[in-house]
């Protein structure tokens, strides 16, 4: 039974559809493929050996979910170009985005980069049929989530009410997979029900297509309680109950509750993005451009080090992989199929 207020994902939910809407997110955080142009250009590589292993389809569907301002996509497709055009020319380009603001941008990023012109979708439910291959980067930690706390005599969920959290009784969802999850008294426990309908839906398209999915964000990979809600308001945290809609409200992404999920198909990892980048080869790529670009060259280690380095994004991100139909191991992952993350983690 609930009381006054609302709860966390609907205000969640409400909150960053209005910040999408009427502000640059990219004013108030930086995601990977604005640091390095190599994220996209490995992200680029990945999809063509992906298309390979499925056997070259002409053509594919290549989408991605959450495009942000383009980049990644762009610098995917300049790759795509260069080094496997028989693969460009095969790929259809879709992109899962329900803000007009962004998709705006996005279009101008991508302008003339294929020869068929990108088409926007609100859902994956309606991309058109055929062997699909998916990027998301940074797509999932977004979507609203509600908060359970356990106290002595059972759970309660978290609503929000004049900026403040306010707890009434509740009954966990049965059927979501972190629900078996033993928790003491004070813990606080986040389902993603928005991240789990995607990830079905992911997996239903491969099954009856073929195809792979690439899922990055940050996130954990191993039983966890914890709040890890958070917001940025121009590029510093700020209280994520406050004024709703001049900030990004976003939460750690729980990897093993999706792989989970997605126990049906393939699943890849989830591995660290340091070890997912590096198995792509991101050192020798920064190398590269650092001696085409020798006044540049610290700046361009420096941007990969943030990609990859433990310290900033290398350990904090992970990487899920899903695949049906692969005639061989989904590359960046070293053949870690299935992989079950051991122990206990708190945020």
């Amino acid at each position: 039974m609930s009381g006054p207020g609302e709860r966390l994902d609907q205000f969640m939910g409400r909150a960053n559809a209005a910040y999408y809407e009427g502000r640059d997110p990219f004013a108030d955080f930086i995601t990977a493929p604005e640091i390095s142009q190599i994220f996209g250009e490995l992200l680029g590589a990945w999809t063509v050996v992906v298309w390979q292993l499925l056997g070259s389809p002409d053509p594919f569907v290549l989408v991605e979910a959450g495009p942000g301002r383009g980049t990644l996509m762009a610098d995917a497709l300049r790759l795509l170009r260069r080094v496997a055009p028989a693969c460009h020319a095969a790929a259809r380009i879709h992109l899962i985005e329900t803000s007009p603001r962004l998709r705006a941008r996005q279009q101008r990023a991508l302008h003339g980069a294929t020869a068929v012109p990108p088409c926007w979708h609100d859902t994956i439910a309606s991309l058109p049929d055929g062997p699909m291959i998916l990027l998301a980067n940074e797509f999932l930690d977004a979507l609203p989530i509600r908060q359970f706390v356990k106290r002595a005599e059972g759970w309660n969920e978290r609503f929000v009410h004049d900026g403040r959290f306010h707890e009434y009784p509740a009954c966990l969802p049965p059927a979501h997979p972190a629900v078996s999850r033993v928790a003491d008294a004070g813990d606080v426990l986040e389902i993603c029900q928005p991240a789990v309908a995607f990830m079905q839906a992911v997996v239903a398209r491969l099954q009856h297509q073929r195809g792979a999915a690439l899922l990055i964000d940050y996130g954990y990979d191993a039983p966890l309680c914890g709040d890890s809600l958070q917001a940025l308001r121009d590029g510093r945290p700020a209280d994520p109950l406050r004024d709703p809609g001049t900030a990004d409200l976003t939460a750690h992404v729980d990897f093993r509750t999706l792989a989970q999920v997605a126990s049906t198909v393939d699943v890849w990892g989830s591995v660290t993005q340091g070890y997912f980048l590096s198995a792509l080869g991101l050192e020798a790529r920064a190398e590269q451009l650092a001696r085409a670009a020798p006044a540049q060259a610290d700046e361009i280690r420096t941007a990969a080090a943030r990609l990859a380095a433990p310290g900033h994004m290398g350990r904090l991100f992970r990487v899920l992989g899903l695949s049906v139909g692969l005639g061989g191991d989904m590359p960046g992952f070293a053949g870690r199929r299935d992989g079950n993350a051991t122990g206990n983690e708190r945020i």
